[in-house]
């Protein structure tokens, strides 16, 4: 048996009476893990905890969620070419402003996670479950797991099947999928339409209006609404640069302001 008297409630003040961090709620759950649990059952503990256990108004709810998603599948992905590479690891560590006091729990959480790269497919649909069908967070997921995927300067084919695999659990469509892939190989060479998503023949101000909207979409306060802590936002960061990248070669090409 797995159980867990799980006890903390989110929104709570840490003992100073300031409000607790996302690190410091995520902090006291995995905490609160037994030290016998498997994996698989670890993992479904803590997710179904974040899904039914937890107080709290639902943006809070949906960071938890996400932090949880993005530490376990950031390490199951990197387990997926059969190595965790110090690359990697240092990836993760540049995607997620730890502190200090919280590298020790969350390596927990990481470790468990990379133990193996079975039954991840079932662990994302417990993840697509904690949020909206079509929730625009499944691709902020996936664009962080590509950040890591990468970072040993190669996606490895292990590694883009497991993200494909995972991008069509989350119901991203493959045009979406290809979409976002393009932002990440090699964005500088490849299709500036592609990475924009928006069609070739379209008007000067047609592209105006799809890049303002999207840059828009990617806004810290955006990413925030939808469930993205405010932790990670080197998601947002990477994605701006990506989609800038590719509008000014757009632009150029066109020679418009």
């Amino acid at each position: 048996m797995c159980a867990t008297p799980w006890t903390l409630a989110l929104g709570e003040r840490d003992a100073y009476g300031s409000p607790m961090t996302i690190w410091q709620r995520l902090g006291d759950l995995i905490r609160q893990l037994p030290g016998s649990c498997t994996i698989g059952r670890a993992l479904d503990d803590l997710i179904e905890t974040v899904r039914t256990a937890l107080s709290g108004s639902p943006v809070e709810r949906r960071q938890v969620a996400f932090s949880v998603s993005m530490i376990a599948l950031s390490a199951k992905m990197a387990k997926a070419d059969g190595v965790v590479t110090r690359d990697e690891v240092a990836a993760f560590e540049q995607l997620f402003d730890i502190p200090p006091t919280e590298h020790q729990n969350v390596a927990r959480l990481f470790n468990l996670a990379k133990q193996d790269v079975a039954g991840f497919d079932a662990y994302a649909r417990k993840l697509a479950s904690l949020f909206d069908p079509g929730s625009s967070v499944f691709e902020d997921i996936v664009d962080g797991l590509f950040h890591i995927a990468k970072a040993d300067g190669m996606v490895h084919q292990d590694e883009l099947a497991f993200l494909d695999h995972v991008a069509s659990i989350f119901g991203i469509s493959e045009a979406a999928f290809a979409r976002i892939r393009s932002r990440h190989i090699v964005p500088e060479e490849g299709d500036p339409y592609l990475i924009l998503g928006i069609d070739r023949g379209a008007s000067n101000d047609d592209v105006k209006r799809h890049y303002r909207r999207i840059v828009s979409e990617t806004h810290p306060d955006k990413l925030i609404a939808r469930g993205v802590p405010a932790e990670f936002l080197a998601i947002a960061t990477a994605k701006l640069a990506a989609l800038n990248g590719a509008y000014d070669r757009i632009r150029r090409e066109r020679a418009f302001a």
